[in-house]
């Protein structure tokens, strides 16, 4: 376990987003900020805007960069004042958060998705699990007390008893993503994600998926924080991430989409 604390030392310092002055120069840059696990999804929708789909052809391409950490650190450097524009949430709680200060214009329902346990496609002999019971040997998850993958998943070990033998034997990590490179790795032997996780990585295999009364639901709420008339490039943006193209973007990832 010390070499896990090493690890996830490591993680922790360079998961999360550092936005300054420099990030947004010139103040005309979209900044999206987005849970780390949408990541190649708001990538791949962030290159095809506007994009021969977009119905808003007419719109010349602007500056739109996507900032990717845990939901819970983006949600608090908003908060704090830092200059985003859209914010893409992996729960409902860290949006509540936003609205409450009153920095939303606008908040959709936009994904869903589903934990699964996962193993390293290289391990020569995968742990078998048929039953929540079999999973015995140290787990990667986000870290459970704000990150939401890992509050999900402590919603769904303590719904399946499985927490208090497992709660000392957990590798915490600063997101999800950082959840996955570790079994990437090979440091844990398994790891709860999201399946849209397991999916982006070449190196994992999905053995189990969680059952979805476990937890609460996964629903990823999609936020535009300017108003349009101030921000019509924010504005336009959102309206491409909802609307047919964009969906198809996520759903191509993996993601359900509302």
């Amino acid at each position: 376990m010390r070499r896990f604390a090493l690890i996830l030392a490591t993680l922790a310092c360079t998961a999360s987003p550092v936005v300054t002055a420099a990030t947004a120069m010139a103040g005309q840059a979209v900044l999206v900020f987005a849970a780390a696990s949408t990541r190649n999804a708001m990538d791949a929708a962030i290159q095809a805007y506007p994009g021969i789909d977009n119905p808003r052809v007419d719109i010349p391409r602007v500056d739109i960069r996507g900032v990717y950490a845990a939901t819970s650190a983006l949600s608090r450097q908003i908060i704090d004042g830092a200059p985003a524009s859209i914010f893409l949430s992996a729960n409902q709680a860290w949006t509540d958060q936003l609205e409450k200060a009153d920095l939303l214009h606008e908040r959709r329902n936009f994904l869903r998705t589903s934990l699964v346990l996962i193993t390293p496609k290289s391990n020569p002999q995968p742990p078998s699990i048929t039953a929540p019971g079999d999973i015995i040997p140290a787990l990667s998850i986000a870290e459970t007390q704000g990150v939401p993958a890992g509050i999900y998943a402590r919603q769904a070990l303590e719904t399946l008893r499985l927490w208090p033998n497992l709660k000392d034997r957990l590798a915490q990590t600063a997101n999800v993503r950082a959840a996955l490179l570790l079994v990437e790795r090979g440091e844990t032997p398994l790891g709860l994600v999201y399946r849209t996780d397991a999916l982006a990585s070449p190196a994992v295999t999905e053995i189990w998926t969680v059952p979805a009364s476990a937890h609460a639901p996964i629903v990823y709420p999609l936020a535009l924080l300017a108003a349009p008339a101030d921000n019509p490039q924010a504005a336009a943006f959102f309206a491409f991430l909802t609307s047919a193209a964009g969906r198809k973007i996520f759903a191509a990832h993996g993601f359900e989409t509302d």
